[in-house]
């Protein structure tokens, strides 16, 4: 049976086997800061390892209450998470799109400008749900 374990800040997809009699870990999957289980990652996981059945409902089912975790600590979180915004906005200026449309190959350029148009699309929806939060009890 595979399972989601956290080793430091990174979560791994295992699943245990019997080797000469003794349980070894097999490591399916890198899933990163947060367990996400997407289409990539279980394909990735077939391929490399078609012998291995799992159950990808109960993965994904866990995965989706680790990546619930982070507001336990939120101020940790969003602190990381304002730090990758900031980072991916200086990225994402810096990109000369005129001159990737000419170096890249078409469906490369074709999948970022999907990418950043998804993204573009994400935060639309969430700014326009955006409700003004109370203010911290100290002001």
């Amino acid at each position: 049976m595979a399972f989601i374990r956290k080793r430091g800040s990174s979560y791994y997809l295992l699943h245990n086997v019997r080797v000469k009699g003794r349980v070894r870990q097999l490591h399916l999957a890198r899933l990163g800061r947060r367990p996400r289980i997407n289409d990539e990652v279980i394909q990735e996981v077939r391929s490399k390892h078609p012998f291995v059945n799992i159950d990808w409902t109960t993965i994904k089912d866990r995965a989706s209450r680790e990546l619930v975790r982070p507001f336990e600590k939120a101020s940790t979180f969003f602190s990381e998470l304002l730090n990758l915004i900031r980072n991916l906005n200086l990225e994402i200026a810096e990109l000369p799109l005129t001159m990737l449309a000419v170096t890249l190959d078409r469906e490369l350029y074709r999948q970022l400008l999907t990418e950043l148009k998804l993204l573009r699309n994400t935060l639309e929806v969430k700014l326009s749900r955006r409700r003004k939060p109370p203010l911290p009890s100290g002001r």
